[in-house]
């Protein structure tokens, strides 16, 4: 066995056995001798003309999620719950179904990343709070999860070390937009991270990476079927991203909204796709309807006891849900220069706007600055009049304000007449 003969095989269109799959894995990571990177970039390549098969596909992440350490999280049962989302602009759902799963039942043991890019990521936002520790040890890991029914810590060092450096490498030979190796990557850190129960948010719109409702089914659909081969609990919500999600964009500003929700505030969109992801999973973990998994997740949104639990679990890893939040020295409003409906809003460009007022990185090594963001002040839909607020910039470094404020108004679109209504949940697939 050898990778010339795997490329061959690949750039043929044949499949390759698990043997083969699990042979390339093992020597692509191993740090000595191994299989070189232009090796596995032509590998790359010849997945994104020919693709994979389910079986292929299957065999691909379970050789990536057992290429490095893999959590246990048997002790909790069938209670453990993780959920993912292909990311979004806006999306700060996890600090909201964490809090609602486990005041229901579920533990919510989840390992989280960081936003690169027009993306943002739950671990930014949650070391905007202060004192909050992403780097809990195992041991403090599970105690905690144990105790208070969640603990949501930065990805360890060495999970899934092989999607580490093929995503590196897929990144910058144009094979990211690859099915079966998008598949792999998210799913072979789901099983690794142990969950028994997984709910994904495939995002679909302008904001996200799969631009059309086909494209995310597809997706969708693959996930959870090499999940389920994988003997885990699964299901997808396709959710809309065309539009942010909520008002607020940027790490501080998110935390403040999302305690705001959990605090009883009405902001409908962030409420609907929180309370449907949440759904699923306590109906997996619980084992009973969706419907009455529903409104269990009601009742501790609306009545409090998500709230609760969102206090406990920051105090038990350092934060406060109560402290004051970092604000931004510089604020700027922007006004519409026109009076109409706005028809369409480019989800991707306005979470641009975010990271150039220093919300997000453009490199992976770029600092965060974690007050900077934007607060929508109108969406998709809306009426304007002319000298409205359309949005509020915020930033700590003023030399970035004129550049940011030049992408954002280059993502609305005006019209005379009062667009169609998106459906925010596309689909669910199960």
């Amino acid at each position: 066995m050898d990778m010339l003969g795997i490329i061959r095989k690949k750039k043929r269109g044949e499949e390759l056995s698990r043997e083969e799959i699990e042979y390339m894995i093992c020597g692509f990571t191993r740090e000595e001798g191994g299989i070189p990177d232009y090796q596995m970039s032509a590998f790359c390549m010849a997945v994104y003309f020919n693709g994979m098969s389910d079986t292929e596909t299957a065999a691909l992440t379970e050789a990536m999620a057992h290429s490095g350490d893999m959590l246990d999280l048997a002790r909790f049962g069938t209670r453990s719950v993780d959920k993912h989302s292909t990311g979004g602009v806006g999306d700060k759902t996890s600090l909201i179904v964490g809090p609602i799963v486990a005041a229901c039942g579920g533990v919510f043991a989840k390992m989280s990343g960081r936003g690169l890019g027009h993306t943002g990521g739950t671990v930014d936002k949650l070391e905007s709070v202060a004192g909050y520790r992403t780097g809990l040890t195992g041991e403090e890991f599970f105690a905690q999860a144990e105790r208070t029914g969640i603990s949501l810590i930065g990805q360890t060092g060495n999970l899934t070390p092989a999607d580490k450096k093929l995503y590196a490498l897929r990144d910058v030979t144009e094979t990211v937009d690859s099915i079966p190796l998008i598949v792999s990557s998210i799913m072979s850190k789901k099983i690794a991270a142990g969950a028994h129960n997984i709910v994904l948010d495939v995002k679909c719109g302008s904001g996200a990476f799969m631009k059309d409702e086909e494209s995310a089914r597809t997706l969708a659909q693959k996930m959870v079927d090499i999940g389920k081969v994988c003997g885990r609990n699964m299901a997808a919500v396709i959710t809309d991203m065309d539009v942010p999600l909520g008002f607020a964009v940027g790490n501080a500003l998110e935390v403040r909204e999302a305690l705001d929700v959990l605090r009883g505030a009405n902001i409908p969109d962030l409420c609907e796709v929180s309370l449907a992801l949440s759904a699923e999973l306590i109906a997996m973990c619980r084992g009973v309807a969706v419907k009455e998994a529903r409104y269990m997740a009601e009742n501790a949104l609306f009545g409090g006891a998500a709230y609760e639990k969102a206090k406990e679990w920051f105090t038990a890893q350092g934060g406060d849900a109560e402290a004051e939040l970092a604000h931004a020295e510089f604020v700027r409003e922007i006004r519409a220069g026109k009076s109409g409906y706005i028809s369409h809003m480019d989800a991707e460009k306005i979470g641009r706007a975010a990271c150039e007022l220093g919300a997000g990185r453009k490199t992976k090594n770029d600092k965060i600055d974690f007050a900077a963001g934007l607060v929508l002040r109108k969406k998709t839909g809306d009426f304007v009049r002319e000298g409205e607020v359309l949005c509020a910039l915020h930033t700590s470094c003023e030399e970035k304000l004129a550049a940011a404020e030049k992408i954002f108004c280059s993502a609305l679109e005006f019209s005379a007449e009062k667009p169609r209504k998106k459906k925010l949940i596309i689909g669910i697939v199960r």
